[in-house]
């Protein structure tokens, strides 16, 4: 234990950074032209003025735009060096002006830029790094496009070649990395308002690099490299990825595409390992087929791999011998025992299903005229989603569009009330959306905050995300917030992550509904700073929120779950499940429940049908009052039930589990290591009795994430 607290606890250097003891490298990562980093790099700028920090611009180009010309006042200027070339002079950024001046902070727009000639360096980022070295923090930004690990991808989509490179390590050895996510739609009325390129210029480029296909590939290509970015200071059982061993397979494809599919219905990175060897040629290729990163080979132990300190949540391995031992003995951590062989294409995301709670909603929006459902969505409160909403709602009101706030919670927060000024604030109702009046004003937009929100009693719906619904219904678009720890299929992993158990939480399908889904990204340096200054919570639970929710490793852990989830939520298809029914083991014990519960939320991530079945060994058992619980549970979480009297229960579960075609079967995993004497555990019985898929749940790093 003392270990992992070790292991969490920030290192001094880092901590110094975090204070603003030491200089810091922050670099504003956009998906494309126009999603507002100079912008952002200004306002940056200002707030860290008004706190007393020497600041100074050493580059930012505004073209004459009357918006951002305000955000330079007061700002002091690092004069541009002079550089004559085929008889015209350019200005270009003086870093030996900069270092001279010797500001706290410095703010480089444009990073990827080839410095002209009679530089230091041939790259304005190689400048931020002098200056960083120097002792000067920097604040810079780029697109997307010129990190050279997306470039060739960035190349085909945007049609032409790009010049101006930056390498890869470049971001890696910065402080921090925040993505600027922007929607198509915000990039178009951009760039068709002048902001972007002349207006001469506008249709060329919505035909061409601005295509709204190609903005959504960058956009993705900038989420995947920042998750690629993201090292979490986590205890290895805690952090988000499946780490796949293909041990004993001379064709580890099929094994490997199902270890896929429950990663990516799981939000969990995918990684491969051997154990003791090199991966052979066949592992490799596999690998890269389903999009895997391949880590150094795990240690041998007796004979075995050895995982322990192997940094994933779930650990999956082919059925054999291997297989058969781990599931003798207690597991620290979830194990997914798949059948090497055998794969069932089943498309479990590539539409809604009939069963699908919003599939009716889905299927009208196909035929009437509703309104657009925008969800921006954030890793914790805090890191600025209902800021960015209102300011998306004034940019809005500048194109003509007609935009109410119906439910906005500043938390007197000053700089979110004054965002709030300006725009039309509806009456609440008893403290809630006043639908009836909302409805009956029908603006174009309506600002609703907090989606998650449970609403008072006496409300028309239960919950905001259902009265959202039905705004949206009523032909009115709907902008709202959300923090990804409320999404109900993500509860175990943020339970693992943080040690706690969100309560206020709504169906995952509600992502699936919206047009678009907006990262609001914020480090968990920046969170942390937001709450010392009193942006989030009251003095009073500052000191508490820091040692305890708000810590890096939680903020960093759920930063790494809202990259994925929008990652998720933009995907046209889901891959194909690994099966198409789970089968749920219980042995009729009260605690059950909540396995029957985690199964319920397991199931609804894989869109897949379930049943909860117990198999007792004689009547009497089957008819225990807590039997008559566990059913009660499973059939109020969506489950069928089965009961079965038998003397094997592990024969008879993989029997009823072969009656389903394509199942897996689900049990808890041992707690404590088995003794000689003691029969072997039900996960090693329900493999010795044919299983081909089994998954064994492990309760141990939830309770060790409440320690």
């Amino acid at each position: 234990m003392e270990r992992d607290v070790e292991a969490a606890r920030p290192r001094a250097e880092e901590l110094l950074r975090e204070l603003g003891l030491r200089a810091r490298l922050t670099v504003y990562l956009a998906s494309a032209p126009g999603a507002g980093k100079t912008r952002r790099l200004l306002e940056e700028a200002q707030a860290l003025r008004h706190t007393g920090i020497d600041v100074a611009i050493g580059w930012v180009e505004t073209k004459g735009r009357s918006d951002l010309e305000p955000l330079l006042e007061g700002l002091r200027r690092i004069s541009p060096r002079s550089v004559a070339a085929g008889g015209t002079t350019f200005a270009d950024f003086d870093l030996e002006a900069a270092l001279a001046a010797r500001p706290s902070t410095i703010v480089l727009d444009e990073l990827a830029h080839a410095n002209l000639a009679g530089a230091r360096n041939p790259k304005r980022w190689q400048d931020a790094l002098a200056l960083r070295n120097a002792g000067i923090s920097v604040i810079g930004a780029l697109n997307i496009q010129h990190v050279e690990t997306v470039a060739p991808v960035a190349e085909r989509a945007i049609g032409f070649p790009i010049r101006e490179i930056v390498p890869i390590s470049f971001l890696q050895s910065a402080d921090q990395v925040i993505a600027l996510d922007a929607p198509p739609d915000l990039i178009e009325a951009r760039l068709r308002s002048g902001k972007i390129v002349p207006k001469d210029d506008v249709e060329r480029a919505l035909a061409g690099s601005f295509k709204p296909q190609t903005l959504q590939i960058l956009r993705e290509l900038m989420l995947r490299t920042l998750d690629d970015l993201t090292n979490p200071v986590l205890q290895p059982m805690k952090v988000s990825a499946l780490l796949a061993i293909p041990v004993g397979l001379d064709e580890p494809t099929t094994f490997l595409r199902k270890c896929a599919a429950l990663a990516d219905a799981s939000d969990l990175a995918l990684e491969v390992a051997t154990a003791g060897e090199v991966p052979s040629a066949a592992v490799q290729a596999a690998a890269q087929m389903v999009s895997a990163r391949l880590i150094a080979p795990l240690p041998l132990a007796r004979g075995v791999p050895d995982w322990s300190d192997a940094r994933a949540t779930v650990i999956a391995l082919p059925a054999g011998e291997l297989a058969r031992n781990v599931a003798s003995n207690r597991i620290d951590r979830h194990v997914y025992i798949a059948d090497p062989q055998h794969l069932k294409v089943y498309e479990a995301g590539a539409g809604l299903s009939a069963r699908h709670p919003y599939a009716q909603t889905a299927g009208d929006r196909l035929r009437i005229g509703y309104g657009r459902f925008t969800v921006y969505l954030g890793a914790s409160a805090g890191c600025g989603k209902t800021y960015a909403m209102l300011d998306r709602a004034h940019q809005m009101q500048a194109e003509g569009i007609d935009v109410v706030a119906a439910i906005v919670e500043t938390h007197g927060r000053p700089d979110t009330e004054r965002m709030l000024q300006g725009i039309e604030v509806l009456d609440r109702k008893n403290g809630e959306i006043d639908r009836e009046a909302l409805v009956a004003r029908h603006p174009q937009v309506a600002l609703i905050d907090e989606l998650a929100h449970t609403n008072a009693a006496g409300s028309d719906y239960p919950k905001r995300y259902q009265q959202v619904l039905s705004i949206v219904r009523s032909g009115i678009s709907v902008i709202t917030t959300l923090n990804v720890q409320h999404l109900e299929g993500l509860s175990d992993a943020v339970l693992r992550l943080t040690g706690q158990r969100v309560r206020e939480t709504l169906p995952d399908g509600i992502l699936e509904l919206a047009d678009e889904v907006v990262l609001i990204d914020a480090t968990p340096e920046v969170l942390r700073e937001r709450l010392r200054a009193g942006k989030i919570y009251p003095a009073e639970r500052i000191d508490r929120a820091l040692a305890n929710f708000f810590t890096v490793e939680n903020l960093t852990a759920l930063r790494e779950l809202a990259i994925r989830e929008t990652i998720r939520a933009r995907q046209p298809a889901r891959l194909p499940a690994p099966f198409s029914h789970l089968v749920l083991g219980v042995r009729g014990r009260e605690r059950d429940a909540e396995l029957i519960r985690w199964a319920a939320r397991f199931a609804s991530r894989l869109d897949i049908e379930w049943t909860v079945a117990f198999i007792a060994a004689d009547r009497q058992a089957a008819e225990a009052p807590d039997v008559a619980r566990l059913e009660g549970a499973a059939r109020s979480a969506g489950a069928h039930w089965r009961l079965e009297v038998a003397p094997n229960a592990a024969s008879a579960l993989v029997r009823v589990a072969g009656e389903i075609p394509e199942s897996a079967i689900a049990v808890e995993g041992p707690r404590g290591r088995r003794r000689f004497w003691e029969r072997p555990a039900f996960g090693r019985l329900l493999l010795d009795a044919g299983a081909r898929d089994v998954f064994l749940y492990s309760p141990a790093p939830f309770q060790s994430a409440k320690t």
